[in-house]
């Protein structure tokens, strides 16, 4: 168990669990909400998101799947929930022997990745299903990916860039579902084309909506996340209408992203064209969420003028809150900026493709990503990186259980203990 996990709750057998699953079906027909399938198995309509790092790692993902939904863990070092794993390799974070320090942490984060899948799946009892969500932009994408459908993982969920060599990597594992997370219909085009030629589909589209969701973000700029162009209204309806036109027999599910947080928005959404919708914030401040107390506080207390988007070392615009480490680092960023040539990184492991501090990008972000969101993982508010969307939460400030959010979500507002 995670240094940083809550004690999960616990069902006395798999009759009660799966009692539970159907219950919440249940409760979403009745309440013209319209349940979905992947990988063969019919789903209540949400899915949890991935966020790193150790936000939704085994704890959390097999707590959602276990009720009958889509629960994801998030591959970006997960080492650090893993006391044995940080024993060994925070002492190499800085060693001057990059290509062992990195091969050495690499393996640890694909080794807490193994245990996170396991955990998930002695939680969800079969009940769900179980997705890691890999970020392009990271250097170990592929190994991340690798480890995961060798350890037999349900679906394998890819942002923060294009994953057109998805199919490849899988070609191994025909049964995992392989789901790209796109913003526009010219993303989902683009992917599906691609793809096709190389024998796959996606089993599912996440249609993430810049201006709302959380982390890193669908958009080349800042100035373009309220481009129309993500609008929900205009890329469920086109995206649906290109795969109708283009002659696919099965059905591929979209799932959309950012800014849901009531039965109302899970409506609206399938009445435009989606199958299901993706929640990351409201699920990172539940009970059972892998996060530590201190980050879910941040996330559920900030104010909507808290809330503030920039330019991430990735070279990709973020949202996050804006806690005292991100205000000083906004304020100066220019000044870094412009020194932006003089290399800073002093990390001995690559963990992105492409760093503007480690690179000398001077139109990017100029901070450490790993070493801040490991501060917020730890609880840390003062130097913490936290990731949060723009929507408000179904229960305001209050930290709930995943079972209260899905009940509320599903068409009641009244909350169910766990059992």
């Amino acid at each position: 168990m995670s240094p940083t996990a809550v004690p999960l709750p616990t069902f006395p057998s798999l009759a009660e669990a799966s009692a539970l699953v159907e219950q919440l079906r249940e409760k979403a027909t009745a309440s013209g909400l319209k349940l979905w399938s992947l990988a063969g198995k019919t789903l209540i309509p949400v899915v949890q998101g991935g966020m790193g790092v150790g936000i939704s790692a085994g704890g959390l993902a097999g707590t959602v799947a276990r009720m009958g939904a889509v629960g994801t863990i998030s591959s970006v070092d997960l080492r650090r929930l893993h006391p044995d794993l940080m024993e060994k390799t925070r002492p190499l974070e800085k060693s001057r022997d990059v290509a062992h320090a990195k091969g050495v942490i690499d393996a640890a984060n694909n080794e807490a990745l193994r245990r996170e899948i396991a955990r998930a799946r002695e939680i969800s009892q079969g009940l769900g299903l179980i997705a890691v969500n890999v970020m392009k932009a990271i250097s170990a994408y592929a190994q991340n990916v690798r480890t995961a459908l060798e350890a037999g993982i349900d679906a394998v969920v890819v942002g923060a860039g294009l994953p057109l060599d998805l199919p490849e990597l899988a070609k191994d594992h025909p049964k995992a579902a392989l789901i790209p997370i796109l913003s526009d219909a010219r993303g989902a085009q683009l992917i599906v084309k691609k793809w096709e030629k190389k024998g796959r589909l996606p089993d599912a589209i996440v249609i993430e909506h810049p201006r709302l969701a959380g982390g890193h973000l669908g958009a080349a700029k800042i100035m373009d996340l309220n481009d129309p162009r993500f609008d929900f209204e205009n890329v469920l309806p086109a995206v649906r209408e290109f795969l109708r036109s283009a002659g696919y027999e099965r059905h591929i599910p979209l799932i959309a992203a950012g800014g849901v947080s009531s039965h109302e928005d899970i409506q609206r959404l399938q009445e435009l064209g989606a199958d299901a919708v993706q929640m990351g914030t409201a699920f990172a401040v539940t009970q059972e969420s892998d996060a530590a107390p201190e980050f879910k506080q941040v996330l559920a207390n900030a104010r909507p003028e808290d809330v503030v988007e920039f330019i991430s070392v990735a070279g990709l615009p973020a949202r996050g809150v804006r806690t005292p480490w991100l205000d000083k680092y906004l304020r100066i960023e220019p000044k870094l900026q412009a020194v932006a040539h003089e290399k800073r990184c002093n990390m001995a492991f690559d963990c992105l493709q492409h760093c503007g501090l480690r690179d000398g990008k001077s139109d990017i972000g100029q901070f450490c990503i790993d070493k801040h969101l490991g501060h917020a993982q730890e609880g840390d508010t003062q130097k913490g990186l936290f990731f949060r969307g723009a929507g408000k939460l179904p229960f305001g400030s209050e930290i709930r259980p995943v079972q209260d959010l899905l009940q509320r979500l599903l068409g009641g507002r009244a909350a169910v203990a766990n059992p």
